[in-house]
């Protein structure tokens, strides 16, 4: 069996105390069969023997997303995902090798913190995602819809019985991207045992303010019986989510560091706000390494809040919340 099929097939086997070892195996994989990674490792004249503990592995500024193809071994992408920014620039886009692995993953995160998707009636509200296609978010948000309840489907101001959908008596989550949110909150909808998960994301259309006013603003429209969050991004196979006061936390296969801001190969001390740094051990085939654009800070055991961007980095179309 091959290192991917292998490292796939045990990757919900990891564990806390296998954490460290399987990310030290993954680097060792990708440093030798991803070109663009191992050249970034040979420019900072870092050699593998270095690398003996989590913290000793570098990790791929994200930008490389915009400019390379980050593939590790040689295969076919079965989907390319495109990331939704406001910008005109180039987008990032992340190659899919198997786009079943990626959507199995993604529901097996998902009903680690929720529950069941087969008893869950799920509403998605993502206007823009679904005008601009090639999304990872939406590609989620379908898969999620087709293993819910019937009466899943997607939602905008204009749909029919609106109130009716949000009022009547069956357990609902509605998954939003926050400006969208925003734009219904303001009709004052209201809700009976309606969930809501924001997946972040102004677009540029809305001024960007602190998640602590957005959950506020949203939950005087809808007055939802709970309030939750994503965090996702194109260049990850892992989403993170929060079920109370946005403290985030991935699945075992994946974990948040923060990185000293001015020194992105020294990590922040306990509980200062540093760059998020992401081991994704789903990233099989491209790079389980990523350098984020992100701000962010620990909190208790694996748990971490995103409180920004930097200041010269691109808008992103999930979470940019300041």
């Amino acid at each position: 069996m091959s290192f991917y099929k292998d490292f796939k097939n045990t990757l919900i086997d990891i564990t806390d105390d296998n954490f460290d070892d399987r990310s030290l195996a993954l680097f060792d994989y990708q440093y030798h069969t991803n070109e663009i990674y191992n050249s970034y490792c040979s420019h900072l004249k870092i050699k593998k023997s270095k690398i003996q503990e989590l913290e000793d592995i570098p990790f791929l500024p994200i930008e490389f997303f915009k400019n390379y193809e980050i593939k590790s071994e040689n295969w076919t992408p079965e989907k390319i995902f495109f990331s939704s920014g406001t910008t005109k620039g180039i987008k990032s886009r992340n190659i899919v090798r198997d786009l079943d692995f990626f959507l199995q993953m993604a529901k097996i995160t998902y009903e680690q913190f929720y529950g069941s998707l087969d008893q869950q009636i799920i509403l998605a509200l993502l206007p823009s995602y679904l005008e601009q296609g090639h999304s990872s978010l939406i590609e989620m948000v379908n898969y999620f819809l087709n293993h819910a309840q019937k009466k899943s489907r997607y939602i905008d101001t204009k749909t029919t019985k609106l109130r009716h959908l949000l009022n009547d008596d069956t357990k609902k989550m509605l998954i939003g991207v926050s400006y969208a949110l925003l734009d219904l909150a303001a009709i004052n909808p209201g809700s009976k045992n309606l969930s809501i998960m924001e997946t972040g994301g102004m677009k540029g259309r809305k001024k960007e303010i602190v998640r602590e006013h957005l959950h506020s603003m949203i939950s005087k429209g809808f007055h939802p019986k709970n309030l939750f969050t994503e965090y996702g991004m194109t260049e990850l196979y892992t989403q993170a989510y929060a079920k109370e006061n946005g403290n985030l936390m991935f699945p075992n296969w994946a974990r948040c560091l923060i990185r000293d801001i001015n020194d992105p190969f020294t990590y922040a001390k306990k509980e200062m706000t540093g760059g998020i740094n992401i081991i994704d051990l789903a990233n099989i085939s491209t790079c389980a390494f990523i350098e984020t654009k992100d701000l962010g800070r620990n909190v208790d055991g694996f748990k971490f809040k995103v409180m920004g961007r930097f200041d010269d980095s691109d808008t992103r179309g999930c979470n940019q919340l300041f």
